[in-house]
């Protein structure tokens, strides 16, 4: 790493007034002393070829992709690494020097560190809402930890059917299977629920809650309530689980450890996870 080097980073995704990513990196960058900025760059599907083009040739050091672009953008990508490959979906790169693109997923990992360590899934069963990017990943991690059966429910099972057949190919030791959101009745044998859709986050439907009342409460009572979302940091879904006496897992601490892994990608180190948390908090207190 050349320390007089001023690297440029962005997150490119649509759409992003709710992210904290720039809070995340700035606070990273500063505490590894790395001369480094980061920006939001909205980009709706259309622009993602030019996007991507664009942040190439300016000399950016790597950046990050959310949603909708975590599928399509692996078209791009010279080599990525095996959780890449197992889901079938991007959300870090790194630019190389030959201007290539080395994609990564770290998703997956920070989906894992979340959960704490004296939670065991072995064998057990989850509900995940979505199937998208995102969804890919959460199922990559819950097959990681040794989930026996996942239960996905969609807006659509026909348009998600592509989807869940690749999942169940991927992921051949567990069994999966694909529900119409309204068809959602008891979640009283699910040991954890993971919502992997944008639903009650800021700004984007943010007072609606994915599950309705009774099925969160008919969660087993050692039941687990994961949201992704991470702003706001009580989301109505998390609300639920606590009014329902459920434990719960918020989305800040995945986007924290994914943050810091894909640092860890770019400049063989890690930031320290409570700077980074800290930095993260404050501004959702102020704002």
């Amino acid at each position: 790493m050349d320390s007089e080097k001023k690297y440029k980073f962005a997150l490119i995704g649509y759409p992003l007034g709710h992210s904290m990513s720039p809070i995340i990196y700035k606070a990273a960058f500063k505490d590894l002393g790395i001369d480094g900025s980061y920006e939001l760059l909205a980009t709706e599907s259309e622009d993602l070829v030019n996007q991507i083009k664009y942040l190439r040739t300016n000399k950016y050091f790597g950046f990050n992709v959310t949603i909708p672009h975590k599928v399509p953008t692996t078209l791009f990508l010279s080599e990525f690494d095996e959780y890449v490959d197992l889901v079938g979906a991007v959300n870090t790169v790194k630019i190389k020097d030959d201007m290539s693109l080395a994609g990564y997923n770290t998703d997956v990992w920070g989906f894992c560190e979340a959960i704490p360590k004296d939670i065991s899934l072995k064998g057990k069963k989850a509900a995940v809402l979505g199937t998208g990017g995102a969804s890919r990943a959460i199922c990559a991690g819950l097959y990681k930890m040794g989930i026996s059966e996942i239960d996905i429910y969609t807006r659509n099972v026909i348009n998600s059917s592509q989807t869940v057949k690749t999942l169940r190919e991927r992921f051949n030791t567990v069994k999966i299977q694909s529900i119409q959101n309204t068809l959602m009745n008891s979640l009283e044998d699910v040991d954890i629920l993971v919502n992997t859709t944008p639903v009650g986050m800021k700004n984007y439907s943010e007072d609606n809650c994915p599950v309705e009342n009774k099925n969160i409460e008919s969660l087993p009572k050692d039941a687990i309530v994961y949201d992704i979302v991470y702003n706001p940091l009580r989301t109505p879904l998390i609300s639920k689980a606590i009014l329902y006496n459920k434990k719960y897992i918020c989305g800040l601490d995945m986007l924290i450890y994914q943050a810091q892994r894909a640092i860890e990608i770019w400049f063989d180190k890690k930031p320290d996870f409570k700077t980074m948390k800290i930095s993260v908090l404050e501004e959702i207190l102020i704002n």
